[in-house]
This record gives structure tokens, C-alpha cells and sequence, in this order.
């Protein structure tokens, strides 16, 4: 008699191995339950049938209940969360700080400052310029508005090669300026607002008014703003909900660049006028900012000596939440060297100047296409801490580093108060402080910021698409040193640097070693020809890989078979692949093991969502993404597959279906141990799908805003990850339309395929084609099925 509690798990068994699945609330249907009883009865009739093991051999029993999925994500999700509190200390190995005196000290963070300036995407050279250019002119430049104090000037200046900074220029009118600073809004702010000539900003906190007032001379550019009205694509045939800045972000972040590093360029052009101008080369210069406009400033300040001093507003905290944040201030690798505080210490020994106040109120809801995100005002405290933790880098410095902080409402007050702006202007060198006078009195404006707000959001639209199409030629002259003469070895060797790149510094490795793998396992199908294990391993501490391993009955003691990876896709269970005969997987693994393949499913982390999407976000900003951590499941899984005595290491294969096409392009690049790979649903051109604002199906206002991965666009689109699988067979499965993406699908292809007919391999790659124009049919045999017998080397049984 079989045990109790095994029973349903055991009557879903003997409806599957009849080739269908009754649910409960269907058993009612007549012949649905007269077929239903014929399978149990055979299964549990004979008192003579002996029970299939319940554990596979070699693993301890398993009843661990629950939505597996759900449960390896949240175990990921520990995991990550204790890793980015490790970042905290872990960062100190990238920092050889030398005190000795400022100049040494400067010194001795250069390479830090270089490795910020990359991740923040300071790529592109500025143009050199002499003037700003005036957009209000008669015979001379025309004054927007004016006080007695100083006149405003609507402006725009070249940043990069089709973007330019545009803004407001204050003049004071009273003589040489005593100081020069770039004054930044927040991105829900307008300059007009900062300067008092509109509505919008309190007039005590309209600190471009108030520097301007006490002698400065004022850029104030404008910032991408996080409304959605301009997110389209495809000539406007797609609108999506995507917030401007997201949209852009995502761009620039595939391409190696970042909405956060434009938004910089533009701050350091205006510095760059502002060293130019024959009466200022001699003026101290400073940045200051509010929220978004406080990241910018600091970012900016520590990028570029130039700048003296920096006033950063409503920004400084600790990062560790920073996957909560708006998703356009996610920068790769982040806290892995610099939280605000590191930051911090790449200005120094420059004055720092940090304002506690409310933060810009930010809270994109789940649901729309941005990524979800919420900003809250820390605790003074918090700050305090951060700010402590900065003047800890730069103790014992001699003279002094300045780092003060100023309180505004016990932390949550208004910005820009009087006594911060009077400490920013002492630091300058300006010790008389002018009381707030009156707004400036000008010309209405609102129609000329829309004007600047779809100009600035466009031009930097183009320069992402300038660099999707520049791509291509990126990524031959990153891939030059391969060696693809011919010589197999050769190309092999030649490889090897590019597949550390990859891992290193675009999907990001873990270095920590990975836990035994304690196999637990019970049973879950019972077929005529296999029977089918859940399987769990450890991998890191609350990190697991579960799958289903699919065993033919048929294997001989002391045979070993080949094993195919069954990879499902996004929102997909490991069932997905066995049962069910849903169009895009149509039971494949199953069908592989009736086949006498031994297949093993495992289960995706994307799966539940946000809650999977949240992941990437907290893997991000310690230079990793989902496939560090998959990659890591992988390799433990192979580890664990050759200890299996039905199982030949050497012929283990990658069938990865839609998301699992995603993983199949870049795990099996990245594991030695796959000896072929298939990538089914997948394959196309990457980089012009995922950032080109010409493709309507394209990524840039689509939900799924976790898929971009840093720098990819110059380095590995999809041939380039092809050749890394090289020389191993590598299969293609495609469904396709009549459409240009196709024709872009095709042109990916052949660029791999000539990388295997130089290397005289042109046996080992392939490509299947389903038209997804026609209705839906009955089951075709996948060609990738004897693509795996074929290179398996296991006979087909067709």
C-alpha cells in the first residue's frame, strides 16, 4: 500500500503517464473520470507492483512545501541584501588613500576617480567652445528678465556632439562677478523656478536668485524631468508610460554611458565657459544642487577638480537602498567601490558642504512600465553617519579638509535656507552676505521651457541612437584580437580573455565559494519511460538551484547518457517544460526523455515579477546581475550532474526557451561545461532591439526594465556571444514574421555562421524557422532535436 500523504502527488502521476491532467473541478465529467479511474487502477491495482524510489539514489529524501519559485527567489533576495551590507566594508580594497598632503592625496585616488568616471559613462569628448549662445538676441544678447542686481540670459552651450546644456545664464550687473557657479535644479524643477521667475520653488529657497544676488555669475541648466509624455517610439506608433528619464537611462546604460553622466557633461561644459572667459580664469568655482540636481552636482564635483566647492541639497545618504530609488540612478557597480561617502571623498580635499532637507517626493507605484520606485527623507542621523564615515577617509589631513553639514528642519525643512547658502558663499570666498531682494521681473516663459524640455529629452534620444548604430563597429574593433585564422586551438586560447571580460566586468562573477551541494530529491513523475525527481541544491548560503531531472527507465547499469538543460522562460516553472503542452515549450523536456535523453529543468529566477525584477536592481549596483548569480547555479549544477553514475559529463547540452534563450546565449559563454547550446525564441539583434527608438516592439518603454545590462552594446551582441560558445555546436530556433526585425535576425545569424565556416566548422551551427504569421498547429518535431542527436551522439529514435 502506498503511504497516505503520498497519494494526490501519486494520482497526478497516473493521469500524466495517460498523456493528460484532470483537474479537481473537472473530475466530474463523465469520461474525463471513467479514463481518469482505468490509469489509477492500473497504477495502484497490483499488489505485486513494487514502488519506484521515492529519492533518487545518492540524495537525501526532500518535503520542502511551497512554491519553489517563489521560494528561490526569496532566497536570492537574502542573499543579495546581506551582500550589498557587506559592500560597506568591502569597498576599502579598492582605496589607498594618501594623507601625506593634498596634492599626494589627490594622487592617490586618481584611479578611483577614473573607475567613477567610467561607470557614470564620462566617455565622449566635450567640443571646445567659446561662448555661450544667447536664444534672446537683437544687436546684442536681450535680457529674459531683470533686478538691479543682475539680468537673466536664456542660454544653451555644446555639451557633446549633438547635445548641448541650456539653462539660464545670471549676470550680476554690478561690476566683475566674485565667483562662478553652476547652479542645478532638481528634475521636477525649472531653472525659471530656481531663479524667481515663476511659481514652483519658495522664495527662500530660490538659490540661483540668491547666489546671483550676492555676486555670483549663475548657469542653472535644466534637467530631464520624469514625466512621460515624450516616451515613444518607432516614429510615435508606441507610447509607453516610462518616465523621461528611465526611458533615456535605459539607452545609455546598454551603450556604456548613463542619463546621470549626459547630465554631468553638461554641468562640466558650462565649467569649461566658465574658465574661458578672459575676466574669470582666476574665480572660484563651485557647483550646488537640490535632489536630483544634489546627485549631479556631487557627481559632477567629484569627477572634476576644477570645481571648489560643493553644496549638495536634499541628495546626501547612505546608498544601501538605492534599488528602491528611481531605477535612472542605478549605476553597475556602484557600491561595490562608492557609496555617497567615497563619492565624497573624491572631491576632497575640496570643501564639501551637505544640506539635510526633504527630499524631492518620488513614488512610481508597481504597474506601469517604470520600474517601481520611492524616495524618503532619512533621518539626520543617517546623513550624520554618512558624512562621518567621509571625514573618517581624510582624518589626520593636513590642513583640514572643509565637510560641514547644515540642518534644515531637523532634516526635513525646506532647501536652499539661508544658512546653507551663506556657508557655500564663504567657502567662495564671499563673506558679506546680501539679504533676499525681490523676484526678477521678465517676460512670461512657460512656452519656451516645454520648447527646451522636448529639445533637451530629443537630442539626447538621437545621441543613443547615434550610438546604436556605432555599435556595430564598437564591438569589431573590441573583438579584433580574436583569432579566427583557422587554427582551432588558436581561437580557443584567443577567447579565453574575452570570456573574462564578460564575466568580469558586463555579467559580473561571484567570487564567493560555493556550499556543497547537500542533493535533496523526492518523486514527482512516474512515467512509462522515465521517472521524474525535484531536485535542490545549494549554491551560496539561502541561494538554491531546484529543477526537475527527467531519468529514461531504459538506462542499463553502468550506462551513461547524454543530458540536455530544459531552460523555460519568463514567469515559467520547471513543469512548464514536462507538462501542460503550452505553444512555445510544448513539453520539450518530456519529449526529449521519451527520446532517451536525460533532461533536467531547472527553475528561472524570472519568475513573480517585480519581486525577480527587484534582484537585478540589488545585484546592480555590486557590479552583478541575474546571471552572476545563474551562472553560479549552473556551475553547480554540472558539478553535481557528473557525480551521477547514469550521466556522461562530456555531453551535456543548453535548451534554453525565450528568457531561457537569454540564458542560453550568455550561461553556456560563460561555462565550459555545456558542450553545445541552443537558443530558441531569443536570437536577434540585441542591441538594436533592446535600445533603438526605430523598433515598436523594442525594450525602451516596455515593462520589462530589468533586462539592460551595462556596456553590452560595445562589447557582446548576440554573434559576439555566439563566438565565446565557439567551437561548440550552437543552434538557433526562431520564430519569425515579415518584418525589417527579421531581416536584422538574419543578419545576426550570419555573422556567427562566418565565424564557424572560417574555423572549417560549418556542421556545428544551424537554424530552424517557425513562422509566428501562421494559426497555431498541431505539434512539429523540433529540428533542434536532431541537431542534439546528431552532436550528442545519440541515435534519433524518427
Amino acid at each position: 500500500m502506498k503511504p497516505p500523504d503520498r497519494l494526490d502527488e501519486r494520482m497526478k502521476t497516473a493521469a500524466f503517464k495517460g498523456g493528460f491532467f484532470v483537474s479537481r473541478s473537472a473530475a466530474s465529467v463523465k469520461f474525463g473520470l471513467a479514463l481518469f479511474l482505468v490509469m489509477f487502477t492500473a497504477e495502484f491495482g497490483g499488489e505485486c507492483q513494487a514502488a519506484p524510489p521515492e529519492a533518487l539514489a545518492g540524495t537525501a529524501p526532500w518535503e520542502q512545501a511551497g512554491d519553489m519559485a517563489a521560494v528561490t527567489v526569496a532566497g536570492v533576495d537574502r542573499f543579495l541584501l546581506r551582500a550589498l551590507e557587506r559592500s560597506i566594508a568591502a569597498r576599502s580594497r579598492h582605496w589607498r588613500r594618501d594623507l601625506g598632503s593634498p596634492e599626494a592625496y589627490s594622487k592617490s585616488v586618481e584611479a578611483n576617480r577614473l573607475r567613477f568616471a567610467r561607470i557614470i559613462g564620462l566617455r565622449d569628448q566635450r567640443p571646445p567652445f567659446d561662448s555661450l549662445e544667447f536664444l534672446s538676441r537683437g544687436p546684442k544678447p536681450l535680457p529674459l528678465a531683470q533686478t538691479h542686481l543682475f539680468d537673466v540670459f536664456a542660454v544653451r552651450w555644446p555639451a557633446l556632439d549633438g547635445i548641448s546644456g541650456e539653462g539660464l545664464l545670471l549676470e550680476p550687473n554690478s561690476g566683475r562677478p566674485t565667483a562662478c557657479v553652476v547652479a542645478i535644479p532638481d528634475c521636477a524643477q525649472s531653472p525659471e523656478m530656481l531663479a524667481g521667475l515663476m511659481e514652483g520653488v519658495a522664495r527662500d529657497s530660490q538659490f540661483a536668485r540668491r547666489l546671483a544676488e550676492n555676486g555670483c555669475r549663475v548657469i542653472v541648466p535644466s534637467l530631464i524631468d520624469r514625466r512621460t509624455d515624450l516616451s515613444v517610439i518607432a516614429e510615435g506608433t508606441r507610447r509607453g508610460n516610462v518616465t523621461h528619464r528611465e526611458m533615456l537611462y535605459r539607452a545609455a546604460y546598454q551603450m556604456g554611458r548613463h542619463l546621470i553622466g549626459y547630465e554631468v557633461q553638461k554641468v562640466l561644459a558650462a565649467v569649461d565657459w566658465f574658465i574661458t572667459a578672459p575676466d574669470e580664469a582666476k574665480l572660484p568655482l563651485g557647483v550646488m544642487g537640490y535632489g536630483e540636481g544634489g546627485l549631479v552636482a556631487m557627481y559632477a564635483a567629484a569627477a572634476d577638480e576644477r570645481l571648489a566647492v560643493a553644496g549638495i541639497s536634499g541628495y546626501f545618504d547612505s546608498r544601501q537602498d538605492i534599488w528602491q530609488e528611481p531605477i535612472d540612478r542605478n549605476v553597475f557597480g556602484l557600491l561595490d567601490e562608492f557609496g555617497d561617502a567615497e563619492i565624497g571623498s573624491l572631491i576632497t580635499p575640496r570643501a564639501v558642504l551637505v544640506e539635510a532637507c526633504a527630499f524631492p517626493d518620488v513614488h512610481i507605484l508597481p504597474g506601469a512600465a517604470s520600474a517601481p520606485a520611492r524616495l524618503a527623507t532619512p533621518a539626520p542621523a543617517r546623513v550624520r553617519a554618512e558624512l562621518a564615515r567621509l571625514e573618517g577617509f581624510v582624518q589626520g589631513m593636513k590642513p583640514a579638509p572643509t565637510i560641514e553639514l547644515v540642518v534644515s528642519g531637523e532634516g526635513t525643512g525646506p532647501f536652499g535656507t539661508p544658512p546653507f547658502i551663506e556657508k557655500f558663499l564663504r567657502l567662495l570666498g564671499r563673506r558679506a552676505v546680501v539679504a533676499s531682494q525681490s523676484a526678477p521681473v521678465g517676460q512670461d516663459v512657460p512656452g519656451a521651457i516645454e520648447v527646451r524640455r522636448n529639445r533637451q529629452f530629443h537630442e539626447i534620444s538621437a545621441f543613443n541612437e547615434k550610438l546604436v548604430d556605432e555599435g556595430s563597429y564598437a564591438r569589431q574593433k573590441f573583438m579584433e584580437k580574436l583569432d579566427a585564422g583557422g587554427d582551432l586551438e588558436a581561437y580557443v586560447k584567443s577567447t579565453a580573455p574575452y570570456r573574462d571580460y564578460l564575466a568580469r566586468h558586463i555579467v559580473g562573477r561571484w567570487d564567493d565559494e560555493r556550499s556543497p551541494p547537500n542533493p535533496r530529491s523526492r518523486l514527482k513523475y512516474d512515467a512509462p519511460e522515465f521517472r521524474g525527481y525535484e531536485i535542490v541544491l545549494d549554491v551560496f548560503p539561502d541561494v538554491i538551484l531546484y529543477g526537475i531531472l527527467l531519468v529514461p527507465k531504459e538506462i542499463k547499469p553502468g550506462e551513461r547518457r547524454s543530458v540536455v538543460v530544459c531552460q523555460h522562460g519568463l514567469e515559467g516553472r520547471a513543469e512548464h517544460t514536462i507538462e501542460g503542452d503550452r505553444t512555445s515549450y510544448r513539453d520539450f523536456a518530456a519529449r526529449l526523455a521519451r527520446e532517451g535523453f536525460i533532461t533536467f529543468s531547472p527553475q528561472h529566477l524570472y519568475n513573480g515579477g517585480d519581486a525577480f525584477r527587484t534582484l537585478q536592481r540589488k545585484s546592480n549596483p555590486l557590479g552583478k546581475t541575474l546571471f552572476s548569480t545563474m551562472t553560479a547555479q549552473h556551475r553547480q549544477l554540472l558539478s553535481w550532474l557528473a557525480t551521477l553514475e547514469f550521466v556522461d559529463s562530456d555531453r551535456i547540452a543548453f535548451y534554453g526557451i525565450s528568457y531561457g534563450g537569454k540564458s542560453a546565449m550568455r550561461i553556456p559563454a560563460l561555462v565550459d561545461g555545456y558542450a553545445l547550446s541552443i537558443c530558441s525564441s531569443d536570437f536577434c539583434d540585441w542591441i538594436w532591439r533592446t535600445v533603438s527608438n526605430r523598433f515598436s516592439g523594442g525594450y525602451l518603454v516596455h515593462g520589462e526594465y530589468e533586462i539592460f545590462e551595462f556596456d553590452l552594446g560595445n562589447t557582446f551582441n548576440y554573434a559576439e556571444l555566439a563566438a565565446l560558445i565557439c567551437p561548440r555546436p550552437f543552434m538557433v530556433e526562431r520564430f519569425h514574421g515579415r518584418d525589417m526585425f527579421t531581416e536584422r535576425k538574419l543578419a545576426e545569424f550570419a555573422k556567427a555562421r562566418l565565424l564557424y565556416e572560417s574555423l572549417n566548422l560549418g556542421d556545428r551551427i544551424a537554424i530552424a524557422w517557425f513562422a509566428n504569421f501562421q494559426p497555431p498547429s498541431e505539434y512539429r518535431r523540433r529540428e533542434t532535436f536532431d541537431f542534439l542527436h546528431k552532436h550528442l551522439n545519440w541515435p534519433s529514435r524518427e
